[in-house]
C-alpha cells in the first residue's frame, strides 16, 4: 500500500460546495448573513427533523455558550455535564461564571450515567439549596447516550437537557436524531467532523421563537433602532454566507458520509473479531445507531505491545496526532491519569506506520483546571481512559487502509 499519512478524520469535499462558495463570491455575500446561510440552516432542519429549528453559528463551542445562556445560566450557578468528553462540553459554562459539576460515564454507551445523574442532582440540592441550571451529556464518538433516561431525569427535577452532538451529527436513538430530545442541541462542523464548514456549528432548537433569541444574542444583541443601541450583552457568533456555502454542499453527500463510517466501522468488525485482547466498541443494542464518527477500541492491560518498554520515555514538546494550534510543552512525561503503556506503545507504533491514532478524551473531573469542580465518579471514564485508543474512521479511510491498519496493530501484539 502507498505510504501516505492516514490521518483519524479529514473533512472530504465531493459535493457542490465549490458552486455555492463561488455563488457567494459572485453576489458579494461573504458576510455572516445571506442565501448560503439561510439555505444551510434550512438543509438541516429538514435533517433533523421533529419540526426543530436550526441557528448556524461560528462554532459548536460558541453553540453551547449560547444554549447555557438561553437556560439562564450565571455567575454562580451549576451545570450537571458529562466528564468523559472533550473540553468544549465543559469551558462555556466557566465563561458564564459557572460551576461544572462533573458525572461519569456507564460502561455500555461510555456516555453519561442517568442513575448517576440523578444522584448528583439530589445531592447538588442538598448541598447547595439550589438545582443546577442544565444538563449536558455528549454523544461520544458518535455514541448515543442512554438518553431516554436522561430525560426522565432531567424531568423529575426540571432542568432543561443542552445535547453536545458535536460528535453526534446523524447518529439515530430509537430512531430520533440525536440532538432533538432535549431542548437545545449542539452540532459541530469542524474540519475533522462528519460534515464540514472548515470551522462552524450550529444549535438546534425548539421552535421560531427560540430561533429568534439565539440569533439576536448571537449577533451582538442590536436594538432596533437607527444606531447601534445595546441593552444586553451579544456575541459574533453567526456562521459566514462562504462557510454556510461549504456547509451546503456537503448536505448533498451526507448520508454517504455517515454510511462510509458506519462502513469502516463494521469492516474494523470483521477484521479485528479474531485478534485477542482488542475489543471493537460497538452499538449497546439496537435502540442505538451511532455515526461511527471516530472508531474506536479497547486493548487488554496484560496484553503486550512491541516497544512497550519504549513507551513516555520521552517528554512530548510539540502537538501530538495533528492537533492545530499552539500546545505548552509538557514538563514530565507522565500524569497522575494516562493511557496505559500497552496503549501507548501501539499509538507510537501505529505512527511510525504512517498511520494517526489517539487516546481516548481525558475525562474533564482528571483535567488540572477542573480539580476543584464537583465530580460525581464511577471509575468507567478513568478505565477506558487507560485502555481505549481511536483508529481511522473519516472519509478518506479506504477499506484498504482499514486492512493496513489491523496488519499493523497484529505485527505489534506481541
Amino acid at each position: 500500500m502507498k505510504q501516505e499519512r492516514i490521518l483519524l478524520c479529514l473533512a472530504h469535499m465531493s459535493g457542490r460546495e465549490q458552486d455555492f462558495v463561488n455563488e457567494a463570491f459572485a453576489t458579494n455575500w461573504v458576510v455572516p448573513l445571506g442565501p448560503n446561510v439561510n439555505g444551510f440552516e434550512a438543509d438541516l432542519e429538514a435533517f433533523v427533523g421533529q419540526d426543530k429549528k436550526v441557528v448556524a453559528l461560528s462554532a459548536g463551542t460558541a453553540a453551547v455558550h449560547l444554549a447555557l445562556l438561553a437556560c439562564g445560566v450565571g455567575p454562580g450557578d451549576e451545570v450537571m455535564v458529562q466528564s468523559f468528553t472533550f473540553c468544549a462540553s465543559s469551558h462555556p459554562i466557566t465563561y458564564l461564571g459557572a460551576t461544572p459539576v462533573f458525572v461519569d460515564s456507564e460502561p455500555d454507551s461510555w456516555n453519561m450515567d442517568p442513575d448517576l445523574l440523578d444522584k448528583a442532582i439530589a445531592d447538588r440540592i442538598e448541598k447547595t439549596g439550589r438545582k443546577p441550571k442544565a444538563i449536558v451529556p455528549v454523544y461520544l464518538y458518535g455514541m448515543p447516550a442512554d438518553i431516554q433516561r436522561i430525560m426522565e431525569v432531567a424531568e423529575k427535577y426540571d432542568i432543561p437537557v443542552i445535547e453536545d452532538a458535536a460528535e453526534g451529527f446523524g447518529s439515530l436513538y430509537d430512531g430520533q436524531v440525536c440532538g432533538t430530545f432535549g431542548r437545545f442541541g449542539v452540532l459541530s462542523f469542524n474540519g475533522n467532523k462528519m460534515i464540514t464548514t472548515s470551522g462552524g456549528g450550529a444549535l438546534i432548537v425548539p421552535d421560531d421563537e427560540w430561533k429568534r433569541k439565539i440569533m439576536f444574542y448571537a449577533t451582538q444583541a442590536r436594538e432596533s433602532y437607527p444606531y447601534y443601541q445595546h441593552e444586553e450583552i451579544g456575541y459574533n457568533y453567526r456562521m459566514s454566507n462562504i462557510c454556510a456555502g461549504i456547509g451546503r454542499g456537503q448536505m448533498t453527500i451526507v448520508d454517504e458520509h455517515i454510511a462510509h463510517h458506519r462502513h469502516v466501522q463494521a469492516l474494523y468488525a470483521e477484521l479485528l473479531a479474531d485478534v485477542k485482547g482488542i475489543t471493537l466498541h460497538g452499538n449497546p443494542s439496537p435502540r442505538y445507531d451511532s455515526n461511527f464518527w471516530l472508531c474506536t477500541a479497547t486493548i487488554d492491560p496484560d496484553r503486550k505491545v512491541r516497544g512497550q518498554e519504549r513507551a513516555y520515555a520521552q517528554v512530548i514538546t510539540g502537538a501530538v496526532g495533528g492537533a492545530a494550534g499552539v500546545t505548552h510543552a509538557a514538563s514530565t512525561a507522565h500524569t497522575d491519569c494516562e493511557p496505559n503503556a500497552n496503549v501507548e506503545a501501539l499509538r507510537m507504533a501505529l505512527d511510525e506506520a504512517g498511520i494517526e491514532s489517539r487516546p481516548l478524551w481525558k475525562p474533564m473531573h482528571k483535567q488540572p483546571v477542573y480539580k476543584d469542580c464537583p465530580a460525581y465518579v464511577n471509575g468507567v471514564s478513568e478505565s477506558l481512559f487507560k485502555v481505549g485508543i481511536c483508529l481511522p474512521a473519516g472519509p478518506w479511510v479506504t477499506d484498504e487502509h482499514v486492512r493496513y491498519i489491523v496488519e499493523k496493530i497484529r505485527e505489534n501484539l506481541l
